[in-house]
């Protein structure tokens, strides 16, 4: 935007910025050099002189902020959250990744391990396969409690190569669920005491009524855990607990979850000709077009601004601005890639009732 003297600037009814200063609070321009105007105005008063109340309610929160679908798929979601400031954009995402629980295979019980990955590296494995199990049906496991049909889920894993055969290769789907509970008994002290599982399940959970017509699995059938040689075995039983990412990385419900700042590209004058097809050719994601306006002329036009990535391409090495990139300080882009167990959708609802359930707390402790 080119600089004005202030002693030239038109008049501005009151309570309205003037168009640089509206620019440098709702946008943070990028230069080729380095962005501008990245710090927010928090202070309810910056602009009072000009009647403008910079302050935030809660009233003006709940009218601008907008939540739109764009795309929904079974693992990703791509949404723009529109009216919030960068630090609740970014709380859902540190919650998306570290907060919303899952479960995952925590215990792992080798009885025979005879492959060429060392049991330590095979129980790693086991832990980040996704599991279809809601998180909400089961409780947390902690360390005085007992394993029992309401906190933990086992699974077995029991198979060979013979010899003789070719490479056996060990999928997610040959984990067979237990929903009796586990089936190795613990060694006793006292040969004549009735033997005793790692588990204490007071019925299967395939005949509660949550379980009876979704039983528990894994999420994807084809993931690789191991590949046997003739003559080798693996036979092992594996416990499921539920966990929050910040834990360990396996309870992490979320591949990655992510946000930028909505973009926003302005042309600074007509370009035509041939300066045009080469401003459409630096951009390597078809941001520009060229629109035919007739007598043989085109110009460029900005055909998909949403796809900028920032490379700076168009601003680089002209002699005069011709292109303007900005970001929106409100509007975020935000996708969630779900790891497959619970889907993305469900994700940031969840996301979201932990942010309410956090700040509950906060306000309960402030009174």
């Amino acid at each position: 935007m080119p600089k004005v003297s202030a002693l030239d600037m038109p008049d501005v009814p009151k309570g309205k910025l003037p168009e640089h200063l509206e620019v440098q609070r709702t946008r943070v321009v990028c230069n080729a050099d380095a962005p501008i105007h990245t710090e927010p105005f928090h202070y309810s008063g910056a602009f009072a002189l000009m009647g403008v109340d910079n302050s935030v309610t809660l009233e003006s929160f709940c009218k601008n902020l907008k939540i739109e679908v764009i795309e929904l798929t079974e693992d990703t979601m791509e949404f723009d959250m529109i009216g919030i400031d960068a630090s609740l954009a970014n709380a859902f995402r540190r919650i998306l990744i570290a907060e919303v629980p899952t479960m995952a295979i925590e215990n792992v019980l080798m009885v025979n391990n005879t492959s060429v990955i060392p049991d330590e590296v095979l129980a790693h494995r086991l832990g980040l396969i996704p599991l279809n199990a809601d998180p909400k049906l089961f409780e947390y496991l902690s360390e005085h409690d007992t394993p029992n049909e309401r906190n933990t889920i086992v699974f077995k894993l029991a198979v060979s190569c013979k010899k003789g055969s070719p490479r056996l290769t060990v999928k997610s789907d040959q984990l067979k669920w237990l929903p009796g509970g586990s089936e190795l008994e613990m060694e006793s002290p006292t040969p004549s005491a009735k033997p005793r599982t790692y588990t204490s399940f007071s019925r299967s959970q395939d005949s509660m009524p949550e379980f009876a017509n979704k039983p528990l699995g894994v999420k994807h059938q084809d993931i690789i855990i191991d590949k046997l040689g003739p003559g080798q075995a693996i036979e092992l039983e594996a416990h499921a607990v539920k966990g929050i990412g910040k834990v360990h990385a396996k309870w992490s419900p979320v591949a990655t979850a992510w946000y930028r700042m909505l973009p926003e590209v302005i042309l600074l004058k007509e370009i035509k000709g041939v300066d045009a097809e080469k401003l459409v050719k630096k951009c390597p994601v078809n941001v520009f077009d060229i629109e035919d306006v007739g007598k043989g002329e085109k110009k460029a036009v900005v055909a998909n601004p949403r796809a900028c990535t920032l490379c700076r391409e168009c601003i680089r090495g002209v002699n005069e601005p011709q292109v303007e990139l900005r970001r929106a300080k409100d509007h975020f882009i935000f996708k969630i890639e779900s790891a497959g167990a619970i889907p993305p959708e469900v994700l940031f609802t969840d996301a979201v009732k932990i942010l309410e359930e956090k700040c509950d707390r906060v306000i309960c402790e402030l009174s």
